[in-house]
């Protein structure tokens, strides 16, 4: 991926423990020729995995409503979507199950929807069936490159709270789909009795799945403290999703990560010093102890100053998407697709302690195709940068030459209005036809969303002046002052102005966008040409306004357009 030109941040000797072997090339490259072909869905984008779950939603209610099942098989059925990707661990078992079941119903069932489900099952089976098969041959792979080296988890016994969290979103999930299971024939239509059914029991098998994934990732995680664990020496960094990406320990310019995994650092138990120190405060005298308590407070403001410091540059990392510095590190367990692992590296401020981190997550390969789609991200996010600066500093020099102005302003255009059009469109054709409860309930939800988005997406405005940005909004004007401005981009669809106050939270509008045809067209968005003019006039104080906007400038507050909104999306739902 992107060369890292610092060789990687050192970790101590004593945090290594002894027989570890450094993960090299050699032993990595074997590792990625064990993991499946293309075609097996490793490591899908977050959004894409977010987007299984409601198309197999739709699935199970058109098995329904046009495949004749019965609501339970069709959820089963459409369930196996989801968890050939998350968990095909249940689709080695599940499958041959479910096509059992086809087969005994297959004279109740259209020809066609019989063959097709039957073909499914078989090719969710086997793309499960060969990623379980890959699992091995990874730990095989790793523990090759162990050569025999092991180490105990450096974790202290602190407390495992892998799953936890999955669990109670998994036991919510399993009592909501109950109910609506037992209570569907209260509420489902004549016409399709079975899709009610079928909708609880999809939710039932989302709350099953996400149990099954808490109790096998807390399992997984202590199984790595009942005895020593291969270990390996790599070298790891954050990414712009703040998850490790780790690297083979050759790999010093970082160019193929082998796998990430969501961590959690573990905090230093602190609390016998804490009371340690309360006991020899209590045995000091008054002058003493004021003495320091004061000098307690100074540093403690100190370290406060240092830890803002330290979290503002954290935070202009993740906006900017750059990946942290690249640190060794010692890798606990053996690294495969779904593992949990604990990385101990080197801590990213000079002489800090070795930084322990256990899973939080599965581990997730990165196949060659990935690998290449990210490297072609990298390749586009590079050019869109540039060009990003030479818009910038075009409308830098023509500010500069158009002399003093009192007030600039921004605001919502046809990209705005188009957004809002086709979300209308996309709106009525999901409702349209709908009726009783599949109509008001989520209808009234949308709705208030609407309320609250729309009136910004077709009104917003930026205001500019001697004493920063104002931003209109529901309830009122927002400002930023130049010197608290911390970002201005224009980043995929989203244009995101921030400050460095942390009580203003980031002002942030999205729209629809094209950047290939952009690209191709030599077009200018207007959103990157509004964060141009910005970046232009917060860098350069002399092609700021000069003049002071008042009010009627700023904008007024949306919310009476927000009750306008709120009435027309109602009237519609009533009577449309």
């Amino acid at each position: 991926m992107s060369t890292n030109p610092r060789h990687p941040l050192p970790l101590p000797a004593s945090a290594i423990p002894d027989g570890c072997l450094p993960w090299d090339g050699e032993q990595a490259r074997r590792w990625i020729g064990a993991l499946p072909p293309g075609w097996v869905p490793v490591r899908l984008r977050v959004s894409a995995v977010v987007a299984v779950v409601p198309a197999a939603a739709v699935l199970a209610g058109g098995l329904v409503l046009f495949g004749g099942l019965r609501g339970w098989a069709a959820a089963c059925l459409a369930l196996q979507v989801v968890w050939v990707v998350v968990r095909p661990e249940i689709v080695r078992l599940s499958a041959p199950a479910l096509l059992g079941v086809v087969l005994l119903r297959w004279s109740t069932l259209p020809w066609a929807v019989g063959l097709a489900v039957v073909l499914a099952l078989a090719l969710l089976w086997v793309a499960a069936m060969v990623r379980l098969v890959a699992r091995g041959r990874q730990r095989a792979a790793a523990r090759a490159a162990a050569g025999g080296g092991t180490g105990t988890l450096p974790d202290d016994g602190a407390p495992l709270d892998r799953g936890r969290f999955l669990a109670w979103v998994g036991g919510v999930a399993l009592v909501t789909g109950a109910a609506l299971v037992a209570t569907a024939g209260d509420w489902e239509l004549a016409e399709d009795r079975q899709a009610a059914p079928a909708f609880g029991w999809f939710v039932v098998g989302l709350g099953v799945t996400l149990l099954l994934s808490a109790a096998l990732g807390r399992w997984r995680a202590a199984s790595l403290r009942r005895r020593p664990v291969p270990v390996l020496r790599v070298l790891m960094r954050e990414n712009a999703d703040v998850d490790a990406e780790v690297y083979a320990a050759d790999d010093m310019a970082a160019v193929r990560p082998l796998f990430t995994v969501a961590t959690s650092e573990l905090d230093d138990e602190d609390g016998a010093e804490d009371q340690g120190d309360g006991e020899d405060r209590e045995g000091r005298d008054d002058e003493d102890g004021d003495e320091e308590r004061g000098e307690d407070r100074g540093e403690r403001d100190d370290r406060d100053e240092d830890d803002d410091e330290e979290f503002q540059q954290f935070l202009d990392r993740l906006d900017a998407g750059r990946p942290g510095p690249l640190r060794e590190a010692v890798l606990y367990g053996l690294p495969y697709d779904g593992a949990e692992v604990l990385l101990v590296s080197a801590a990213e401020e000079p002489g800090g302690e070795p930084v322990v981190e256990r899973s939080a997550g599965p581990v997730r390969p990165f196949s060659e195709g990935a690998v290449r789609r990210r490297l072609a991200a990298e390749k586009r996010a590079v050019a869109d940068e540039e060009r990003r600066r030479a818009v910038a500093e075009d409308f830098a020099g023509r500010l500069r030459g158009q002399g003093a102005v009192e007030v600039r302003r921004w605001r919502a255009g046809w990209p705005d209005w188009l957004t809002v059009a086709l979300g209308a469109v996309w709106t009525y054709v999901l409702f349209v036809d709908q009726s009783g409860l599949w109509r008001y309930v989520p209808g009234a939800l949308l709705g208030l969303a609407v309320a609250l988005l729309v009136p910004r997406q077709l009104a917003w405005r930026v205001t500019a002046d001697r004493e920063g940005l104002w931003f209109n909004g529901l309830r009122g004007t927002r400002h930023i002052a130049w010197d608290a401005v911390r970002i201005v981009e224009s980043k995929g669809a989203e244009l995101k102005i921030d400050s460095r106050r942390t009580a203003f939270g980031a002002w942030t509008v999205d729209t629809l966008r094209w950047r290939g045809l952009e690209r191709r067209a030599g077009l200018v968005h207007p959103y990157d040409r509004t964060a141009a003019e910005i970046t232009a006039m917060w860098q350069d104080p002399a092609a700021r306004p000069v003049g002071v906007s008042d009010e009627r400038q700023r904008g007024r507050p949306l919310w009476p357009l927000a009750v306008l909104v709120a009435l027309g999306w109602t009237a519609a739902l009533l009577w449309v």
